[in-house]
């Protein structure tokens, strides 16, 4: 991927882009989809939680969402019209194989290949993520990604998939953000399934991980003209002072997120310091022999979602990691959080430098608002902002 750096400056209308930069936007099957019961498709993980009284905002469930299961043809004209190239969506696991393994759902891959079909023919490419978070229920009853066996499962449906769709799809993402899969919903209990054990957040994560890597295997096999890569969420946290304290403080914050999902992949290991600072909080990291060579099969891409940061400081008993955020003045986004584009430059480059490369409905995404009641679609001002920018006309060979 070509750099964006020598095109940005401080005057935001004379940015420039490469002329075969690709423009897109992004979305999650159970965040969009609904139909939770329809069309064949077996129970997730999120449908059992977003279920249980008190785990989501106001009960907020996806069993309807944004309706898109139904409504996609509107959807993708509204992509057609602003304007984008290519649109990364995820399948939901469940919708082809209800219980994880077993039969396929014919009706849920016929969906499926309907919409691809619909994104093509409107000029759009896809982009497919095979994992956003909804595991089928039924593998999360047998141990969900603490049982080694869910790994065979998502391989053999990664596989099927491949199979499927390789003629139609050329770009694939195995995982989108494993620490929200592993973290927050084995240790911060935030998301699905909703566990507080951090021994079970440190196995979910490596057999993700493990996961992803044989499924880069399978996928050389089966698409060597495609493209694979996966999708981490990155954080920054700046020390608030040069101590010693602060700095280790806002490694270890940083590394949570970071380091432990890109160094396996990207360079074949874990950072020591991490492993050893789990273990003093009681946590193993789980490590077969030939696990970190399947983890850190090449890829070709890697996608950086950042959302966040801010500044910490050491301070005991503060969190896993003794690191205190402070209230600086950010202004702040609709959903409470820092406004911090300081913190995507930083990540940006860390990744650079040390790899050679690169709730509820409460918390509103997207450029366009959807009426929960109605389902009608509402373009937003940053749909319109975007869509300008897509339309420029500006390049920089």
């Amino acid at each position: 991927m070509k750099s964006l750096v020598k095109g940005i400056n401080s005057n935001m209308e004379s940015l420039t882009f490469p002329q075969d930069f690709i423009w897109g936007a992004a979305t999650a099957a159970y965040q969009i989809e609904g139909a939770f019961d329809e069309g064949g498709r077996g129970l997730s993980i999120w449908d059992t939680f977003a279920h249980t009284p008190g785990k989501v905002f106001e009960g907020h469930t996806g069993d309807t969402a944004c309706d898109s299961y139904h409504r996609y043809p509107e959807d993708i004209r509204f992509m057609k019209e602003l304007g984008i190239s290519s649109y990364r969506f995820s399948i939901s696991w469940p919708r082809i194989f209800p219980t994880g393994t077993g039969p396929v759902n014919q009706e849920g891959l016929d969906y499926y290949h309907r919409f691809v079909d619909e994104l093509i023919a409107n000029g759009i490419v896809p982009y497919c993520t095979l994992y956003h978070w909804d595991l089928p229920q039924a593998l999360q009853e047998m141990g969900g990604w603490k049982n080694r066996a869910t790994i065979a499962a998502f391989v053999h449906y990664a596989e099927f998939m491949f199979r499927e769709f390789g003629a139609k799809i050329k770009h694939w993402m195995t995982f989108n953000e494993p620490w929200c899969i592993s973290f927050l919903s084995n240790y911060e209990g935030q998301h699905a399934p909703g566990f507080t054990d951090l021994q079970l957040a440190v196995t979910v994560a490596h057999h993700v991980l493990v996961a992803h890597g044989k499924t880069v295997q399978s996928f050389r096999k089966l698409l060597p003209d495609g493209e694979i890569g996966y999708v981490p969420n990155t954080d920054w946290a700046e020390p608030y002072s040069e101590r010693a304290e602060d700095r280790e403080a806002c490694r270890r914050k940083r590394a949570y997120v970071n380091e432990w999902f890109l160094q396996p992949v990207l360079k074949g290991s874990y950072p020591d310091f991490m492993i050893d600072w789990y273990r003093t909080k009681g946590a193993e990291l789980p490590i077969l022999p030939g696990d970190l060579e399947v983890i850190s099969q090449p890829i070709d891409f890697l996608g950086v979602n950042y959302y966040s940061g801010g500044v910490g400081r050491f301070k005991a008993g503060a969190g896993l990691f003794d690191c205190e955020m402070i209230e600086m003045g950010y202004v702040k986004t609709d959903i409470g959080w820092n406004i911090y584009p300081d913190g995507f430059y930083r990540v940006l480059h860390w990744i650079k430098q040390e790899y050679g490369n690169i709730f509820g409905y409460s918390m509103r995404f997207g450029l366009i608002h959807v009426d929960f009641n109605t389902f009608q679609r509402t373009p937003k001002d940053s749909f319109y902002w975007y869509k300008k920018w897509i339309g420029r006309g500006e390049r920089n060979d």
